[in-house]
C-alpha cells in the first residue's frame, strides 16, 4: 500500500476516488507546524536557526500519518504545486523523520495543476524529489515575516500604545491605503464647464458633438473655468452655423485578455460579482478541490494561486474545440493565442486559472453548484474561452465640425463606434472596472463631409474635479501586483490582517484607513521609511523569487536584511516619545487638527482658548489633548474630530439626555479621549458607559443611554447549572457570561434582546468549540487514574501549549514532546515534580501565598506580552 498526503479533506476525498485499494489518502489539514509566537523562534545569532511548534489538532493528525506510514510501502507527498504546498510536504517529512518511522521507505513528491483523474494519475507516474530551493524560499519568507513582526511590533507598542502590529507586506499595503487617503485630503476641487451641441443631419437624425476648440485655441479639460466664460461660448454657438468638415471611419481590432491569474480573478469577481478577495478564494478552492458532477467527482478549475497566463497545450486544443462547437468556426483564430505577464516579478510557474474540461459549460454544471460557485465558474470559463477567440472588429468614426458666427469660430467633435464583428465579446464582454480605457460606445448617424448640420440645443454643464477614488480590495490587489508587493497566495490574507487589526474598514466596498492605521503608517514612514518603501519591498520579493529559482542563498538574503534592520531598530528604540509626537503632529495635522471653516487656528484649544492641541499617547492609544494640562483637561479621540468646528466628536460640550427615573441623577452624553460616552451622576461615584462601535452620538437618546448604563443585563438562570447568564459589552465586543465562561454575540443589539433559550444555545456552541473565558480545555487523551489519590490524569491543550492535568495540578510537557505520545508514568513524574514546586497549594504555605501569587502574576504578564506579537500573514 502507498500512502498519499494532501492538504485538505475535500482534496483527499476526491483523489481517493481516482486511486485503487493500493492507496490510502490522508489530509494534513494545511500546515502542520509553525513558528511559535514568542521570542527566539528565529535566532539570527545561531545562523537563523528556527524552532517549530505543532498544535494539538496537527499533532493528532501527524500521529495518524506516522501510524499509516509504518504500514505503507511508499510515502507520496501530493500537496499543492506552489511554495506553500512544497513547505507543507517538507514539514510533514521532517516530522516523520523525527519520529523515525520512515526508515528506508521511498518518498516521492508529485504535483498536479488540476484535480482530475488523468492529471492525478499522470503525476503519480512522474514523481520527483522535494524542491529544495522552493522550501528555502518558504523558510526565508517565514523568517523575514517573523523577524519584522516580532522586532518592529514591540517598538510600536512602546512608542505608539494601542498599535497592534507591523509586518513586511502588511505595512506596505497599509501605506498604499493611507497614502491614497492623504492624497484625497490634499486634493483641491476645481469647477469647470463642458459644452456640447446637439445637432441633426439633413436626414433628421440627431447626434452630439463636444467643443474642442474656440477661436483657434485648443481646449483642455479645465480651460472653461467660469459661468461667464461658458455663457459667452454658448451664446456664440447658439448663433452659429455648423458644417461637417471631415468624416473618418477607421477600423480597429480589440484583442481578448489572457485567462485569469489570482489577482485578475479577484478583480473581476469584485467588479462583476461583488465578491471580496477572501470569498473569491474560498469559492475557487471548492471548485478546484472537487465537485460531484452526476456521480463523478472532479475538480472544475485548475490551481487558483498563480500569476501565470499560459494554458497547457491540451487545454488549448480543448478550448478551440469548444469555441467551434459553441460559437462557430468564424470565431476561431488560425493559431492558438499565447500570452506573457506584464506584472512586476511575475514567476509564471503555473498555468492560468482555467476550466479543467472546456466541454463542461456553465449551463451544464450549474445544477451541481451553489450560487457562488456557479457565478465564479461562469466567468472563469468565459474568460478562458474568450482568450482563444478572434478579436472584436470595431469601426470607429470621427466627425470634425466647424461652427462659425461672424468673426468667431469653434471646433466640435463627434465620436462613435460600431461593432462589425463581436469576436471574443460574444463570450466575455469587457467590463469598465477591468478596462478603464473602454468608453461607452455610441453609434453615429450617416454624416457626409461638407454637409450643414442643424443646431437643436447647446448644453453647458458644470463639473467639479474629483479626487482619486479610495482603493477597493480589487484595485489594491492590482496595485500591489503592479508594484511587485506580495504574491498570489498572500493578497487575501494581507487584506484580512489589515481589517482584523482595525487598521482599515471596508465601507461600500472601499478601504477606509482608520486613525490607528494612519498613526502606524505615519510612524513607519518617519522612522522606518526604507522598510515601507514600495521599491525596497519589491526588490526583496525579487530576491525571494531568486531563492526559489536556486540563484541566491536564503541565509545570505536574511543576513543582509537583518544586519541593517536590527541596527536601525536599535537606533529607534533610543528615541524619546516627544520626538515621535513632534513628527506625528506635523505628518498627521490634517487628520488630528482639521482646518476650521472660519479660518481660525485649528490647534487652538476649544475649551481654554490659550492652549495648543497636540497628539498625546495614552495607555490605549493616541488622543488629542491640550498643552495646558492639567489646568485644562480637554481631550478628544484621535481621528474623530468631526468638522473641526468643535473638539469633542461633534459634541459642543456635555449634552443632557434626561434623568434616571430611579436615582433622579442627570444622564449626559460626553466625549473623552477614547470617544463619546454616557455618564450618570457626577464625581467618583458616577457610572459611565462608552458608546458601542457603530452607534453615532447623534442617535443616542435617554432610552438608549439607560439601556447602556443597565449593563450587564441578567438574561436568566441556566437550566442545568442554575447560575445566572448575563449579557454585556466588553473590550472585544458583545458577550454572554455564564459561570466564568464567555461566549461572543454577533451584534450589540443581541445584548439587549437575546432570550434565555438562545443564550443557552450560544453558550453550548461556544463550549463545544473550546469557548472563551475560564472554561476547561478539552482533554486530548486520558491516561488513567492516579495510583495514590485517584482521579483521572489527562493530557490537555492549553493557551500556552499542551500539559498534563490531575485535579488542580497542571504540568507543562517538555519542549518538543508529542502530547499523544505521553505515557501514564511520564505524566506521574511531571505531576509529582510540579506539586513539589508548589503547583498544588499546601496548608503550610498559606502565609506565603500572596507573595507567590504576585510573582506568578508578574511572570504571566510578561508571558502575555511576549505572546501578544502577531505574525504578518
Amino acid at each position: 500500500m502507498d500512502l498519499v498526503i494532501v492538504e485538505s479533506p475535500a482534496k483527499a476525498k476526491t483523489i481517493n476516488k481516482y486511486l485503487g485499494s493500493n492507496y490510502k489518502v490522508l489530509a494534513s489539514f494545511g500546515h502542520v507546524r509553525d513558528l511559535p509566537p514568542k521570542d527566539g523562534s528565529v535566532r539570527p545569532d545561531e545562523d537563523f536557526a528556527m524552532s517549530w511548534s505543532v498544535d494539538s489538532p496537527s499533532s493528532k493528525r501527524l500521529s495518524d500519518i506516522a501510524k499509516a506510514v509504518k504500514d505503507a510501502d511508499t510515502l507520496i507527498l501530493a500537496t499543492d504545486p506552489d511554495r506553500e504546498g512544497e513547505a507543507i510536504s517538507w514539514h510533514v517529512l521532517e516530522v516523520l523523520r523525527q519520529k523515525k518511522v520512515l526508515k528506508d521507505k521511498p518518498v516521492q513528491r508529485v504535483v498536479f495543476n488540476a484535480i482530475t483523474k488523468k492529471a492525478v494519475l499522470d503525476a503519480l507516474a512522474h514523481p520527483r524529489e522535494l524542491d529544495a530551493p522552493l522550501v528555502d524560499a518558504y523558510l526565508a519568507r517565514r523568517a523575514l515575516d517573523y523577524l519584522v513582526g516580532f522586532t518592529l511590533s514591540p517598538v510600536l507598542w512602546r512608542k505608539l500604545p494601542g498599535a497592534r502590529s507591523a509586518g513586511r507586506v502588511q505595512s506596505v499595503a497599509l501605506r498604499l491605503v493611507c497614502d491614497r487617503e492623504a492624497e484625497i485630503e490634499r486634493f483641491i476641487r476645481e469647477d469647470y464647464w463642458q459644452i456640447a451641441a446637439k445637432l441633426s443631419t439633413p436626414r433628421q437624425e440627431s447626434f452630439e458633438a463636444r467643443l474642442t476648440t474656440i477661436d483657434g485655441k485648443k481646449l483642455q479639460k479645465l480651460d472653461i473655468k467660469s459661468q461667464e466664460q461658458a455663457d459667452d461660448i454658448t451664446a456664440m454657438l447658439e448663433g452659429a452655423s455648423f458644417r461637417a468638415v471631415s468624416v473618418e471611419a477607421k477600423p480597429t481590432r480589440r484583442n481578448p485578455a489572457p485567462p485569469f491569474t489570482t489577482s485578475t480573478l479577484q478583480q473581476a469577481a469584485s467588479s462583476r460579482l461583488g465578491f471580496g478577495a477572501s470569498r473569491t478564494m474560498q469559492v475557487a478552492q471548492r471548485l478546484y478541490e472537487g465537485i460531484d458532477i452526476g456521480g463523478e467527482t472532479a475538480g472544475l478549475i485548475t490551481y487558483m494561486r498563480t500569476d501565470g497566463v499560459q494554458m497547457a497545450p491540451e487545454a488549448l486544443d480543448q478550448a478551440r474545440k469548444a469555441i467551434g462547437a459553441e460559437f462557430g468556426e468564424r470565431y476561431l483564430p488560425e493559431k492558438p493565442r499565447f500570452y506573457s505577464v506584464k506584472a512586476k516579478n511575475a514567476q509564471e510557474a503555473h498555468e492560468a486559472i482555467r476550466p479543467t474540461d472546456f466541454s463542461r459549460t456553465p449551463d451544464q454544471v450549474r445544477r451541481y453548484l451553489d450560487a457562488d460557485q456557479a457565478r465564479l465558474y461562469e466567468i472563469i470559463w468565459k474568460r478562458a474561452i474568450a482568450s482563444q477567440m478572434q478579436p472584436a472588429e470595431i469601426e470607429r468614426t470621427t466627425v470634425e465640425i466647424v461652427a462659425e458666427n461672424g468673426a468667431r469660430n469653434a471646433g466640435l467633435r463627434a465620436v462613435g463606434s460600431v461593432i462589425r464583428f463581436e469576436g471574443f465579446l460574444a463570450a466575455y464582454a469587457i467590463d469598465k472596472d477591468e478596462n478603464a480605457e473602454d468608453e461607452e460606445s455610441r453609434r453615429l448617424p450617416e454624416i457626409h463631409e461638407g454637409e450643414m448640420q442643424t443646431r437643436e440645443k447647446i448644453d453647458a454643464t458644470k463639473h467639479t474635479t474629483e479626487p482619486p477614488p479610495r482603493y477597493s480590495e480589487a484595485s489594491l490587489i492590482k496595485k500591489m501586483e503592479e508594484l511587485g508587493i506580495g504574491r498570489p497566495s498572500t493578497y487575501a490574507a494581507t487584506l484580512k490582517t489589515l481589517e482584523d487589526r482595525d487598521y482599515v474598514t471596508i465601507e461600500k466596498r472601499k478601504l477606509m484607513p482608520q486613525a490607528k492605521g494612519r498613526l502606524v503608517t505615519a510612524f513607519l514612514e518617519n522612522f522606518f521609511e526604507r522598510y515601507v518603501e514600495y521599491d525596497f519591498t519589491a526588490d526583496l520579493e525579487e530576491k525571494l523569487d531568486k531563492i526559489s529559482d536556486g540563484q541566491l542563498s536564503w541565509k545570505e538574503v536574511l543576513r543582509d536584511f537583518w544586519q541593517d534592520f536590527s541596527g536601525h531598530v536599535d537606533e529607534i528604540k533610543e528615541l524619546r516619545v516627544t520626538n515621535v509626537l513632534d513628527a506625528l503632529n506635523e505628518e498627521l495635522a490634517p487628520l488630528a487638527f482639521p482646518a476650521k471653516e472660519d479660518g481660525s487656528d485649528p490647534r487652538a484649544c476649544p475649551r481654554c482658548g490659550s492652549g495648543q492641541l497636540s497628539l498625546k499617547l495614552g495607555r490605549h492609544g493616541a488622543f488629542v489633548g491640550c498643552s495646558n494640562y492639567p489646568e485644562c483637561g480637554f481631550t478628544r479621540q484621535f481621528g474623530e474630530a468631526g468638522n473641526g468646528e468643535n473638539g469633542e466628536n461633534g459634541l459642543d460640550g456635555d449634552k443632557v439626555l434626561g434623568k434616571d427615573p430611579h436615582t433622579e441623577e442627570e444622564i449626559t452624553l460626553r466625549s473623552g479621549r477614547f470617544g463619546p460616552y454616557i455618564q450618570r451622576g457626577e464625581g467618583k461615584e458616577a457610572k459611565r458607559a462608552g458608546l458601542p462601535k457603530g452607534w453615532a452620538p447623534e442617535s443616542i437618546d435617554i432610552e438608549k443611554a439607560l439601556a447602556l448604563l443597565s449593563l450587564p443585563r441578567d438574561v436568566g438562570q441556566h437550566p442545568e447549572s442554575g447560575k445566572m447568564i448575563s449579557a454585556g459589552i466588553g473590550r472585544y465586543g458583545p458577550f454572554l457570561l455564564h459561570d466564568g465562561a464567555y461566549a461572543n454575540l454577533e451584534s450589540v443589539e443581541d445584548v439587549f434582546s437575546i432570550g434565555l433559550n438562545r443564550a443557552v444555545t450560544v453558550i453550548a456552541e461556544k463550549q463545544a468549540k473550546g469557548g472563551r473565558g475560564r472554561s476547561t480545555p478539552t482533554a486530548l487523551k486520558e491516561l488513567g487514574d492516579h495510583p495514590d489519590g485517584g482521579g483521572k490524569i489527562t493530557v490537555r491543550d492549553g493557551r500556552y501549549g499542551p500539559y498534563v492535568n490531575h485535579g488542580k495540578v497542571n504540568a507543562t510537557l517538555p519542549k518538543g514532546k508529542d502530547p499523544m505520545d505521553v505515557t501514564l508514568e511520564e505524566a506521574l513524574e511531571l505531576i509529582a515534580a510540579k506539586a513539589s514546586k508548589g503547583g498544588k497549594k499546601k496548608p503550610a504555605a498559606k502565609k506565603k501565598a500572596p507573595a507567590k501569587k504576585a510573582t506568578t502574576a508578574k511572570k504571566t504578564t510578561g508571558a502575555k506580552k511576549k505572546t501578544a506579537a502577531r505574525k504578518e500573514e
